[in-house]
């Protein structure tokens, strides 16, 4: 089903299913020992959906799905991504950062799984029965966050910027942004520009931003989505990956950025791949996959314009 201005999902549906994908992708990384995500298989277990279980349990291996190793080099792409935003909440917090926002956190446990700074507050960001779910299961599993926690349901196409206000947030702090998996279609373009708008007017001098996004804007590619979702749904999942995002070509979020006064830092995916530790992956290993982005980190300085770092 094609996207539409005013739908809504839980992570069993919709873009929600996106991320289960992904949670059940960092369980197998967290299996292989990319990453440390102890949460993923419990959450993606409590969704429910079969698939994506029995991959993240290890109960169906990637090499038995048939799709050409495509599974298989998303795991390690969402495994780079994984430590590449686990760093960039690091050095924020060493540089003394105190306030953090996931937006759109998904099924993201980075409140209760990363070491964060005496005093810090992590505010996530996601529609409602998101966010209760898994507050509500992390609950059940026994899991405290790790640090100051607090949780918006709200959709993004909405004033979020004032709820997150009324539940705490200080614009007059430093903050350090993350938008994971989102710039790749999930927002059609006026919504894109709207939430950058608001992160832009929310962040103090010092803020810092960082995201993955499609060079270009250019939508994902829709052609290896159809081929994945077909070898998928001889297992039992039926998702059209390429229904999940908005088919419209968005301004490029790092343009848009250094355009509102943000000091921006491009990265390609072997460059990312480097820094998190993984240098044998390079950019050619994924030439088919089905969606490659690029990464941008930022710097919020007040009243100085930057051109996009070359």
């Amino acid at each position: 089903m094609a996207r539409t201005e005013l739908d809504s999902w839980d992570p069993t549906t919709s873009a929600g299913a996106s991320a289960t994908l992904v949670a059940a992708a960092r369980a197998v990384a967290t299996r292989r020992g990319l990453i440390n995500d102890p949460f993923a298989e419990p959450l993606v277990r409590a969704v429910g959906v079969d698939f994506f279980t029995q991959v993240a349990a290890g109960e169906l291996d990637v090499s038995d799905l048939g799709d050409d190793a495509a599974f298989d080099r998303m795991t390690e792409l969402f495994a780079v991504r994984t430590r590449f935003f686990d760093d960039f909440f690091a050095d924020a917090g060493r540089a003394g950062i105190r306030q953090a926002v996931i937006v759109a956190s998904g099924l993201d446990a980075r409140p209760y799984r990363l070491w964060w700074p005496p005093g810090t507050t992590v505010y996530e960001i996601d529609q409602p029965d998101v966010v209760e779910f898994k507050t509500q299961t992390l609950r059940a599993l026994g899991a405290a966050p790790a640090t100051h926690r607090r949780a918006l349901g709200i959709d993004l196409r909405q004033d979020w910027p004032t709820a997150l206000r009324r539940i705490g947030f200080d614009a007059a702090q430093p903050t350090a942004w993350i938008a994971e998996g989102l710039f790749i279609g999930f927002l059609p373009p006026a919504a894109q520009d709207r939430l950058l708008d608001g992160i832009t007017e929310l962040s103090a001098h010092g803020s810092r931003f960082a995201a993955d996004h499609v060079p270009g804007g250019s939508p994902p590619q829709a052609h290896q989505e159809h081929l994945i979702a077909d070898r998928w749904r001889e297992h039992g999942l039926d998702v059209n990956l390429s229904g999940l995002t908005y088919p419209d070509e968005c301004e490029d979020a790092a343009e848009y950025l250094a355009a509102q006064g943000w000091e921006t830092v491009g990265s390609t995916l072997a460059d990312v791949c480097a820094a998190a530790g993984f240098p044998g992956l390079r950019h050619n290993d994924f030439a088919d996959a089905p969606m490659l982005t690029w990464y941008v980190t930022a710097t919020r300085n007040a009243g100085v314009r930057f051109a996009l770092d070359s």
